[in-house]
């Protein structure tokens, strides 16, 4: 896949370990009032447990979520799970800007957690119609997006070092026994700042990005 040629600027805001909903609040509040001369950005963040079941989702899919709350989102795809020890990049990026439609957009996000895995020597595969990456036949990474005037927001979630035990009390989006890894399990490191520089780094060389850090987003309280 060819990378993009053009270099733009783009922020990094690394938020730490936070509950989902008032991320997932100032994604929305972002993306509405971004115009055409907002630099893209990608939110690095770790999540409290939760399940989120995008607008496809189904409530059968959510098996038995017992004491971890199920969040309805406006993201595609179905129910996902996300909990410590796994690392979430959300892409806030501006399609047309970048001259590359959705369907790219999601094939490069694919190909940067490849070529992520592929620093460690692991082999790893997208699959047509499944979105995500993965490693034989256990996903690796799930990926949930929305696009709002061109747009995007939601993003990636790839599992580092976790417990992966959450993801047996739903259908992984929507697939019964689909099976589940982290890379920690793999051979590769087991915490999220020793694969946040290579995520982002190959995120950079998919779609043509020159990162810089800025400060964390000012969070709401959840609802």
């Amino acid at each position: 896949m060819s990378v993009a040629p053009d270099i733009r600027p783009a922020r990094v805001r690394r938020l730490g370990r936070q509950p989902y909903e008032p991320v997932w609040r100032a994604m929305q509040r972002f993306t509405d009032a971004r115009d055409a001369a907002t630099p893209d950005e990608l939110w690095v963040v770790e999540h409290e447990p939760v399940f989120t079941l995008g607008q496809a989702g189904k409530a059968e899919h959510v098996l038995a979520p017992g004491d971890i709350p199920v969040v309805q989102v406006d993201r595609g795809g179905q129910v996902t799970y996300h909990g410590p020890g796994q690392l979430v990049v959300y892409p806030l990026l501006d399609l047309p800007r970048l001259k590359i439609g959705v369907r790219d957009y999601v094939c490069r996000i694919e190909q940067a957690i490849i070529d992520t895995l592929a620093d460690w020597n692991i082999e790893a595969v997208s699959r047509d119609g499944a979105p995500g990456v993965y490693v034989a036949d256990a996903k690796i990474a799930a990926l949930g997006i929305r696009v709002r005037r061109g747009r995007t927001f939601h993003g990636l979630a790839f599992n580092v070092a976790m417990d992966l035990e959450p993801f047996r009390r739903i259908n992984p989006c929507g697939y019964q026994g689909l099976q589940v890894v982290a890379l920690g399990d793999l051979g590769g490191p087991s915490s999220i700042d020793g694969v946040a520089p290579q995520v982002l780094e190959h995120l950079a060389a998919q779609f043509g990005l020159a990162l810089s850090d800025a400060p964390a987003p000012v969070l709401a309280p959840a609802e």
